[in-house]
């Protein structure tokens, strides 16, 4: 692999498997990193055994640093990436706050809305950190467990401010990671998190037992949805229809490794959204989402009816099948209107 010439000092915030995946990629690219967790046990087990513990049998670079001090993680850095969940960015930031030094880049790689501001996962950190923060958002379809083997993949660096896109771009890019940039912040991030919702719809219907014809029904639908919202809110339509649009939808919606999918699958096959929510083991962006996102529709009078069945389905005791008949049974329309 080339080792890029200049080391980038750069701290990695949250030591989950994207955390993990992301600190090893940028390590093996040249960059001098330090990944931090805040569970000191985590980072210790991590530490003893030179393992990511939440991708097992993936090995960490020997280089990188492990902490549970979070100003040795983020003091004379470069560039910090913010890979804790999206429930957790606010806290993060007001955290970091101290510590965030004039010209670093920070770098989101969650996903999600806030579901009382409403706001995305830039939008936090500039609501916390202030409109001058170098802020940019690193999106796709990315499967950790896929990054880390090293297998293809490409994704896209976005930030209002081109110059922090290009940084993204060189820092994150190697032969197996192509990162494209772009400058529509808001449609990359109402790409990422509403494809969480739909891949819950998407996931329910493999719980259900339908078949392709429903999968593609609902990914077709859902990224009309997501497009719609994002383009009424100042987003691009070519943002929509690419990486971090439906390039993301299609392997959130269809993936092993998707948390999302597989929470959805598991209520369709009867479990409660909380409990299958705990049997997944890690955070479902999209359960986070779903009201926000309802929310935003609401706002731009934006109609999102897979969305707003998911919302019936999660928190008001909506049988799927039910959800789904409702879709089904809706006046009819035009597909382009």
């Amino acid at each position: 692999m080339e080792v890029k010439e200049q080391k980038m000092k750069v701290g990695v915030i949250g030591a989950g498997s994207w955390g993990c995946a992301l600190a090893i990629l940028l390590q093996n690219n040249g960059c001098q990193v330090s990944l931090w967790g805040h569970r000191r046990e985590q980072i210790e087990k991590m530490q003893a055994s030179g393992e990511c513990d939440k991708l097992p049998g993936v090995m960490l670079p020997k280089e990188m640093s492990l902490t549970w001090d979070l100003s040795s993680c983020l003091l004379g850095k470069d560039l910090l990436v913010l890979a804790v969940p999206s429930t957790a960015t606010r806290e993060t930031a007001e955290k970091i706050k101290p510590y965030v030094e004039k010209n670093q880049i920070l770098c989101s790689v969650s996903k999600g809305i806030e579901e009382d501001s409403l706001l995305t996962q830039c939008g936090i950190l500039e609501d916390v950190l202030g409109k001058d923060a170098k802020v940019g958002v690193l999106s796709g379809p990315s499967h950790a467990e896929e990054v880390v083997k090293g297998l293809p993949t490409v994704v896209v660096a976005g930030s209002r401010d081109i110059a922090v896109a290009e940084f993204l771009q060189n820092a994150f890019m190697n032969e197996n990671f192509r990162v494209y940039t772009s400058t529509d912040v808001t449609g990359i991030e109402i790409g990422a998190s509403l494809k969480n919702v739909i891949a819950l719809a998407a996931g329910m219907s493999d719980g259900l037992g339908y078949g392709d014809n429903t999968k593609a029904a609902l990914i077709t639908r859902g990224i009309k949805e997501i497009s719609s919202l994002a383009l009424a809110m100042g987003g691009l339509p070519q943002t929509l229809s690419g990486l971090a649009g439906t390039g993301d939808l299609i392997v959130t919606c269809s993936s092993r490794h998707s948390r999302n999918r597989k929470a959805g699958m598991l209520i369709g096959q009867g479990l409660r959204p909380k409990d299958a929510m705990d049997q997944v083991h890690m955070v479902v962006e999209g359960v986070y989402s779903a009201k926000a996102a309802l929310a935003l529709g609401k706002k731009y009078q934006v109609s999102l009816p897979i969305i707003e069945q998911v919302n019936e389905v999660l928190f008001h005791d909506v049988d799927p099948r039910l959800a789904v008949r409702s879709l089904m049974e809706r006046d009819k329309k035009s597909e382009i209107a």
